[in-house]
């Protein structure tokens, strides 16, 4: 028997769930954030056996790493350089991988599948992000939340991870009762028809084109979402603002700021990130103004924009693109997850934005009356696009899947489609560059000429709005994208029950 295990769960237990969200959130300064990265760092030195052999294989010696500043000479880790060359027992404590009590699986998107153990202690300090999305955005500590897990359960960490977030919250009290029917569409009207009227509001948690099949198909199954008061919280994907309109107007979704969550998750650290009421807010100002957008996140498409709690995931940025430092049953330092984006301090997002004319505060004060100011707290940002290998290179110009999705969402086109599409660039010697989008039809719809030169209308039109790199770079008569169009569940191009990848080399 381990008799520090029982300890650790219950102090853990002990803070989450006798802290009201407002002291866990409280005095998340700078100073306090490289004080708990440095405490990480002497600890996981001392204990866990693969960073030992880490730091010795590259000369460094512990104690010399005394500030934030020397915390940042530290060698990056990564999976090929830390996490692959060691047993999975050695990147635990005290070499103990009997010390965690769950083992996920990461969805190996750009690899072979990851293992992932962890412990109690760790999922209660992603439960604090939940918390945060059910307390701020959805008022759920006053009102009876049905919380449907719409995330493939199994060894894959979103649907098993979710579920434990979610009673935890209910056992701090909150008045939530969590179903977990899986990524099963027909289960989860069956569970929404019987279960939400029972509740004040029913809170769907899945990937975000999942999710959009479940609105869609529950509408054509004769589900009125109204009377649920449907809130969303998601995860693995960058979505526009045309996509959380699109989704609301159809779950019937009246206010954006408050009716939808997304989350910055890994399976490497759970959730590193949320956004709240303040930063959708935000991030839908800059979506009307592509310029301003560009000029803050130096892209030319919309990243996903949360805020985070420094003290809990520590973020620096690499040459455009993120690391963090946090603890896990397997603790990560300075951990080089390779998806582009940056920080933006609190302040000094407020200052960028003003100077525009715009207090995000204000706004959403204003629309958010009858929320008593929730999600308003001075945490920082971090931006994430996703990472670089999800791009197509046409004429030097970088096309994001971003770009094509927001075409796709325009009001003429979103009828006709799922809002799956698959992005190619071809330019060979053997034909005419051009874009290639193979899209999928939503079911029931029928593909003919019209539709499909509409949809390539519609996606330039973005592309020349949203990209400066394509409308510099890519000569007039090559810019109109070739589209194609498929039948639902094409097994070419959309197979059933895949993790969907936008892009092919």
């Amino acid at each position: 028997m381990d008799e520090e295990k029982p300890q650790r769960a219950l102090q853990a237990l002990q803070r989450f769930l006798g802290t009201p969200l407002n002291r866990l959130l409280e005095n998340p300064g700078m100073g306090n954030s490289e004080a708990a990265a440095l405490a990480l760092f002497r600890d996981v030195a001392a204990r866990v056996p693969a960073y030992r052999l880490f730091l010795e294989q590259h000369g460094i010696d512990p104690a010399s790493i005394r500030d934030a500043a020397d915390f940042s000479t530290l060698p990056l880790t990564d999976k090929a350089n830390y996490l692959q060359r060691h047993k999975l027992a050695d990147l635990c404590r005290e070499g103990r991988l009997e010390s965690c009590d769950m083992m996920a699986v990461s969805s190996g998107s750009t690899g072979k599948p990851t293992f992932w153990p962890r412990f109690l202690s760790d999922e209660l300090v992603t439960a604090v992000r939940f918390e945060q999305a059910f307390h701020d955005s959805f008022a759920s500590d006053r009102r009876r939340t049905l919380a449907v897990v719409c995330f493939a359960l199994g060894t894959w960490v979103g649907g098993l991870f979710t579920t434990a977030c979610c009673r935890h919250l209910a056992a701090k009290g909150y008045p939530l009762m969590v179903v977990a029917p899986g990524n099963n569409k027909t289960e989860i009207w069956r569970v929404v028809r019987e279960l939400a009227p029972q509740f004040e509001q029913t809170v769907l948690l899945g990937y975000p084109p999942f999710l959009k099949d479940v609105i869609d198909g529950g509408v054509a199954e004769g589900l009125d979402w109204r009377p649920f008061q449907v809130k969303l919280v998601m995860a693995g994907e960058v979505f526009s603002e045309e996509w959380r309109d699109l989704v609301g107007s159809r779950a019937g979704i009246a206010d954006p700021a408050y009716g939808s969550v997304a989350l910055y998750g890994t399976a490497d650290a759970g959730v590193l990130g949320n956004e709240t009421p303040l930063s959708i807010t935000i991030r839908r100002f800059l979506g009307h103004h592509p310029d301003a957008a560009r000029e803050l996140f130096g892209e030319s498409r919309l990243p996903t924009l949360v805020q985070y709690d420094p003290r809990a995931r520590y973020f620096e940025t690499h040459e455009g693109t993120l690391l963090f430092s946090g603890d896990n049953g397997v603790p990560l330092l300075r951990y080089h997850i390779a998806d582009m984006g940056g920080i933006v301090p609190y302040e000094e997002m407020l200052r960028f934005l003003a100077a525009r004319g715009f207090d995000p505060i204000a706004a959403l004060s204003q629309a958010g009356s009858q929320a008593g100011g929730r999600g308003i707290r001075p945490l920082p940002f971090v931006y994430v696009f996703g990472r670089s290998n999800f791009t197509v290179s046409y004429f030097g110009a970088n096309i994001y899947p971003e770009n094509v999705t927001v075409g796709l969402e325009q009001e003429r086109i979103a009828g006709w489609v799922t809002g799956k599409f698959v992005l190619q660039a071809i330019e060979g010697l053997e034909q005419a560059p051009h874009l290639s989008i193979a899209v999928e039809l939503a079911p029931g719809i029928e593909a003919d000429d019209s539709k499909r030169d509409s949809i390539a209308q519609s996606i330039l039109a973005q592309l020349l709005r949203l990209n400066s790199e394509f409308q510099a770079y890519t000569p007039p008569e090559y810019r109109l994208p070739r589209v194609s169009l498929k039948p639902t569940g094409d097994l070419d191009w959309f197979p059933v029950g895949v993790k969907h990848r936008y892009t092919r080399k």
